[in-house]
């Protein structure tokens, strides 16, 4: 861990292997778990989670990282998205299993709101739009530069966590790593990259790619993106 944040540069992916995403139950329209949100749970496994600790899975979509936090032991797990059908989506993947999470709706308000928790856990919406994103695709658009949830979340992050609490965040290279650690780190938190993967465009991104080169978001030609995991600690 270091005290500063960490440039994210091309080079060789973390050696350790991420599991598949977990099995989900998902309502039509609900976030599909995939890579990012197996990365996710990776490195939630990682932690050491404190005893009678409170914890937060902000956009939690169908749940996953809520079941991942609360099988890790997190006393209160509370999970909170703006979409009523992945609320639905969570709390019948926590009783599936009878794991105790508390689905909520809202955004980061709300869990400003709730808090300060334990450990923050996050799989915002990341993906560089040319467009405003609609309820269809509010899941995954944030912007033309992928930012519009994750420049909120970073300036928040303080507030959020309890003094020696920890969050983790989910985000590709397209929407600029660099950014968000500078942000958590300028708030006096000590940051660092934690898990990567390099993955290639699904069909999402595939379908956009000229906006993409055209943003100076990816080089010309570039198929594939850089998913990481961003942990720090308050």
């Amino acid at each position: 861990m270091t005290t500063s944040a960490e440039p994210v540069r091309p080079g060789p992916l973390a050696a350790r292997p991420v599991p598949p995403a977990p099995w989900m139950l998902r309502l039509p329209g609900v976030y599909r778990p995939q890579e990012d949100t197996a990365l996710l749970a990776a490195a939630i496994a990682d932690l050491a989670i404190p005893d009678g600790a409170r914890a937060l899975d902000l956009c939690t979509g169908t749940g996953a990282q809520a079941i991942t936090l609360a099988r890790r032991g997190a006393r209160t797990v509370l999970a909170v998205d703006l979409s009523r059908r992945a609320l639905v989506s969570a709390r019948l993947n926590a009783l599936l299993r009878q794991l105790a999470v508390r689905p909520c709706r809202g955004d980061l308000t709300t869990a400003l709101r709730e808090g300060p928790f334990d450990v923050v856990v996050a799989n915002p919406p990341y993906v560089p739009a040319p467009r405003a994103a609609v309820r269809s695709t509010r899941g995954w658009d944030a912007g033309p530069d992928g930012r519009a949830v994750l420049d909120p979340l970073c300036t928040a992050a303080g507030a959020l966590l309890r003094p020696g609490g920890t969050m983790l965040i989910v985000q590709s290279t397209l929407s600029d790593v660099d950014k968000s650690a500078e942000m958590l780190t300028a708030q006096g938190m000590q940051t660092s990259v934690v898990r990567r993967v390099r993955i290639p465009f699904g069909p999402v991104l595939s379908g956009r790619t000229a906006f993409l080169e055209s943003a100076g978001l990816i080089a010309p030609g570039q198929r594939w993106e850089e998913l990481v995991v961003l942990r720090a600690v308050r």
